[in-house]
């Protein structure tokens, strides 16, 4: 390998908005802020959230006329 061209590695911390943090390395100086990890993640976690931000799925049902979703199977 050819020295001095890669970059140096730092050891930083990532945090979720759920609260959950950890360490990793990165050529990034400073951290970064997540909005999901594994720790709140639907698919590690098997619990489904369903998010309606600004109310896109009444919206969308209003638009296309559609019975709302209870999340239960009919």
């Amino acid at each position: 390998m050819k020295a001095k061209i890669h970059p140096k590695v730092h050891l930083v911390t990532i945090k979720c908005s759920c609260g959950e943090s950890f360490e990793t390395r990165s050529t990034r100086k400073n951290g970064y802020t997540v909005e999901i990890c594994s720790q709140c993640h639907p698919f590690y976690t098997g619990k489904q959230k369903i998010l309606d931000t600004a109310g896109r799925i009444e919206k969308f049902n209003a638009k296309y006329k559609r019975k709302t979703y209870s999340g239960k199977d009919a």
